[in-house]
């Protein structure tokens, strides 16, 4: 059987490890983010599986309000919600080119790409980051 308790605990060290090691560039990712957004440029998010579902999320409270619905909505686009195009275009193209091939028709000089990948070895992660630097896109990679 799962001890509850021993689960819940190690989680909670492990979150204070990532705050003691991580700060700095969680609140230079935060800064980056809140520039974006007052240029009123788009912040896109991508990712697959469970971090699709973080990508999704994360666009959603941007845009949504966050805790606050007394301030504008953010642009913010989750690039895993399309499942009529992502579908299309892996089985005509490349599962690769999925990401990238929304960022090169929607994405431009000065906004931001959050990548969240588990492993960093996604192909499609890998190419949306690299046309992301190639069209002057800033990038945070999770």
């Amino acid at each position: 059987m799962i001890d509850i308790e021993k689960t819940i605990r190690r989680s909670i060290e492990t979150k204070e490890r990532l705050l003691d090691s991580c700060i700095e560039n969680i609140q230079f990712s935060v800064k980056i983010m809140i520039e974006t957004a007052k240029n009123n440029k788009n912040i896109f998010w991508c990712g697959n599986g469970g971090s699709a579902a973080d990508s999704q999320h994360m666009a959603a409270e941007l845009m949504g309000g966050l805790r606050s619905h007394d301030r504008p909505p953010i642009r913010s686009i989750a690039l895993t919600t399309d499942s009529s195009f992502i579908t299309a275009w892996a089985n005509d193209t490349s599962y690769d080119s999925i990401f990238s091939r929304q960022l090169e028709a929607l994405g431009e000089e000065g906004d931001l790409l959050v990548a969240i990948s588990t492993s960093g070895n996604s192909k499609n992660i890998i190419e949306v980051i690299k046309l992301a630097q190639n069209k002057k896109i800033r990038c945070i990679i999770l």
